[in-house]
């Protein structure tokens, strides 16, 4: 049974995340991953990492009038005249959000659920593209056809990623989720070179290898993909229904087996390599963060080590 495997003996922790909420609690949410990523990431706010740059776009000789700043001091060298490096004006990459909303999301043991995890990455990622005035889209899956958020810059397109996130969370979407469909979709979307953030659990049918080739040929795609404990390892707790949340299929299963938790774990294990080495093999960058972990120190770290955006 691929999915999550919801633990039908253990509680669900309350939703504290954007959904179905009190604004002041979506407030506070927002206002705590925007100080801790901008704390992190103090002095990064020029990294290329992010969504901007500039490009070398040739080097020619000095004209009177010319930034003395800008000349290649190499180049002059060698010709025995003053050149100058003459750069494309700095422009900004659309950030597109793939936010995962199935069933699976929704799954959580530890200090939270899968689904506030995803959520709080597309608030950092929003507040980072709003800090610089770059664009940022949304593309929320797992409810049936994809619902998007056309690109916009700085507060107001955060404000609609916002909006979007309440309506996500509250979604009662039950099914499978296509990854495959997701990847096309988001292809035929972004037609300009973008960064893409596909925020999910990576749980369903893995149909999805050609689709995510096509779309990072054209764009540079990160994989941010959200776990939970429980779905590496059973509890020692006795019998238990497992459930599917995207199919709802349930299964009972004695806990207190310890060659059924080595399988489990064995089997969880395998999985998740599989996953590692199909991203890898695509070189698209694949970032894992936990329910139960500092996601948002892992975020900044991975972020601060992604030198530049793939062109």
């Amino acid at each position: 049974m691929r999915g999550t495997l919801e633990l039908a003996g253990e509680r669900t922790p309350a939703r504290p995340g954007p959904g179905p909420v009190p604004d002041a609690v979506l407030r506070a949410l927002d206002l705590t991953v925007r100080r801790r990523i901008e704390g992190l990431l103090a002095g990064e706010a020029r990294s290329s990492s992010l969504g901007v740059g500039t490009e070398l776009a040739q080097v020619r000789p000095y004209e009177p009038g010319d930034d003395v700043r800008q000349i290649d001091w190499n180049v002059t060298a060698r010709t025995g005249q003053p050149h100058v490096r003459v750069h494309v004006a700095e422009r900004a990459l659309a950030s597109w959000l793939l936010l995962d909303t199935s069933p699976s999301m929704a799954f959580g043991t530890a200090d939270r659920r899968k689904a506030d995890v995803a959520e709080g990455v597309a608030l950092a990622v929003g507040h980072l593209a709003s800090r610089r005035g770059n664009r940022i889209g949304l593309v929320s899956f797992g409810d049936g056809s994809p619902r998007v958020v056309p690109p916009r810059q700085g507060r107001a397109g955060l404000l609609c990623v916002l909006l979007e996130l309440r309506r996500a969370g509250e979604s009662k979407a039950r099914g499978a989720t296509s990854l495959g469909d997701i990847f096309s979709f988001a292809a035929r979307l972004a037609r300009q070179r973008a960064l893409v953030f596909c925020v999910s659990d990576f749980r369903g049918p893995r149909d999805w290898r050609r689709s995510l080739l096509e779309l990072s040929a054209r764009h540079d795609v990160v994989a941010i993909e959200i776990r939970d404990p429980r779905e590496q390892e059973l509890p020692d707790v006795g019998e238990l229904w497992l459930v599917d949340p995207e199919t709802g299929r349930q299964l009972r299963v004695d806990t207190g087996r310890r060659a059924l938790r080595e399988r489990f774990a064995t089997a969880a294990a395998a999985e998740r390599d599989e996953l590692a080495g199909t991203l890898r093999s695509l070189g698209v960058d694949h970032l894992v963060l936990s329910t139960a972990g500092d996601w948002v120190r892992s975020l900044a770290t991975f972020l601060r080590g992604r030198k530049t955006v793939r062109r």
